[in-house]
């Protein structure tokens, strides 16, 4: 139950802050930098499936371990460390691969990806401790 009661907020905070961040604050730089590359259709499958599983790894390797033995600044720490490898994965895979994938798009969406695991991983374990 402690496991649920953890992924909930890390969840609900993580795509909370992505969608300010996508739809309020960045949105016209990505359009800018992705114009060419946009799909005519938003495949809402593959966003919901993300959403719900990059918590899930999100929580296995910073959350739930914090809760163990650390605390929210060790998640914070290790939640942004989790984020930037991940998103370095997906960004340099596709600067590598993809024509017209923007340097610049990886710089920011990687600072992005960093900055916001950290800050669900951490608030999942604050809240997790406080209603748990």
């Amino acid at each position: 139950m402690r496991n649920l009661i953890a992924y909930l907020p890390t969840a609900a905070i993580f795509l909370g802050l992505d969608l300010i961040w996508l739809a309020l604050i960045a949105k016209p730089f990505y359009r800018s930098q992705l114009q060419p590359l946009l799909a005519e259709r938003f495949y809402a499958p593959a966003a919901a499936i993300f959403y719900l599983l990059y918590p899930v790894g999100l929580c296995i390797f910073v959350v739930w371990p914090a809760l163990r033995s650390g605390g929210a600044a060790r998640a914070m720490l290790d939640g942004a460390l989790f984020g930037f490898f991940a998103y370095m994965t997906y960004d340099l895979s596709n600067l590598a691969t993809l024509r017209g994938w923007p340097l610049k798009l990886t710089l920011v969406d990687v600072g992005w990806g960093t900055l916001a695991s950290g800050a669900a991983a951490a608030a999942g374990v604050y809240l997790a401790r406080l209603l748990g």
